[in-house]
């Protein structure tokens, strides 16, 4: 018998006894981290809002199995946010889409979450109609055509069932009482109905596909309330990601219980202490940043050596050679050589010292 059958669903209930040291040290958190952001500059905060938000998009679809290049990403994200970063790339619907999805979550967090705007998010995230190679119904509730909704794994004929949801025929009274109780004012500590909304949502599984995406963003949606502003400084989807084996098994394991949830709770809300944490890195890099660009603000570069400072100022990943900076650049390695050595005597690049065949650099960044 899965959660959603049981007599008194959903009648959750939790140990607040066990839960009430974790909320308070969210809380303790939360306002050092608001403090925090509030005594930086607009800009700054800015660039740590698109910091977070980019993450969050692209470890949100990662948690799914897609891949989404996160230079599109931040571009899509920067444009909506009206943000002016140039030598962005243009971006696809998909990616588009599952941003406008997380921005209206986050940004107008305050309005009520209606079957419209759901259905919206969910014609979002897929602008084609199809889920891969396969049409599905897109920006309405799923029906039961092709037999009840399961999540399942293994090769075919080896399946294994690990969640089947509500009969297609009471979505329309399991919704209606999910966004009754999602937009009242409950005496639930906000950070608790963030965890609660997650689980609820995702077990009624509304939709044909999406249904994980779109219960991180009612989540994330959720957390903004707690907060009381827009402005995202943490990533929850970062941390589910990290441990995404534990939370497909404790979202499972829920599923399959009783109507206490304490343990998810505690789950979840020990994943969103470490994005509290987390987000000290975030800050960190975003402050370095700015000192860099305030120390070099009458520095000349040209656009390739603009490009890659920022590039290696975000996730480059391995070791900067010449000849990855032609190739990153689409330049001969001669002009590559040249760009660096220029670089090398402003102060702006080092060399590793390691010798070998190749030459490595790293960007000097201020203390």
């Amino acid at each position: 018998m899965y959660i959603h059958q049981k007599k008194d669903w959903p009648s959750f209930q939790w140990d607040n006894d066990i839960l009430l040291p974790y909320i308070s040290k969210v809380r303790d958190l939360q306002g050092r981290l608001i403090g925090r952001m509030e005594a930086m500059g607009f800009e700054l905060r800015d660039e740590a809002v698109l910091e977070t938000i980019t993450e969050d998009v692209i470890k949100s679809s990662a948690i799914e199995g897609e891949l989404l290049n996160p230079e599109e990403v931040r571009s899509s994200v920067a444009r909506r946010l009206g943000m002016d970063i140039s030598g962005l790339p243009e971006t696809s619907r998909d990616v588009d889409g599952v941003v406008e999805m997380m921005l209206d979550a986050t940004q107008n967090f305050d309005g009520l979450l209606t079957k419209d705007r759901l259905c919206g998010w969910h014609a979002a995230l897929f602008p084609t109609g199809r889920s891969g190679m396969f049409k599905i119904t897109v920006g309405e509730w799923r029906g039961d055509d092709k037999g009840p909704m399961q999540v399942v794994s293994g090769p075919l004929g080896k399946e294994r069932v690990h969640y089947t949801a509500p009969e297609a025929e009471l979505l329309d009274t399991e919704m209606k009482a999910f966004l009754q109780w999602f937009n009242a004012n409950h005496n639930i500590e906000p950070v608790l109905k963030s965890a609660i909304a997650h689980l609820w949502f995702v077990s009624i599984h509304p939709f044909d596909d999406g249904n994980g995406r779109i219960a991180r963003a009612i989540a994330d949606c959720q957390l903004a309330r707690a907060d009381r502003t827009n402005q995202r400084f943490y990533s929850m989807s970062s941390q589910l990601m990290k441990y995404k084996k534990e939370y497909y098994h404790i979202l499972e394991s829920t599923q399959k219980g009783s109507l206490d949830i304490s343990q998810w709770l505690v789950w979840y809300i020990e994943r969103l202490l470490e994005a509290l944490e987390v987000t000290s890195r975030t800050l960190a890099k975003v402050l370095s940043k700015a000192k860099f660009w305030e120390l070099h603000h009458s520095t000349q570069f040209n656009d390739r050596q603009i490009q890659m400072i920022n590039k290696l100022q975000g996730d480059f990943v391995g070791k900067l050679s010449s000849s990855k900076w032609a190739k990153m650049t689409k330049v001969h390695r001669d002009t590559a050589l040249k760009d660096i050595q220029d670089l090398l005597g402003k102060g702006v690049l080092a060399d590793t010292g390691e010798g070998g065949r190749s030459t490595n650099y790293v960007l000097s960044l201020p203390e």
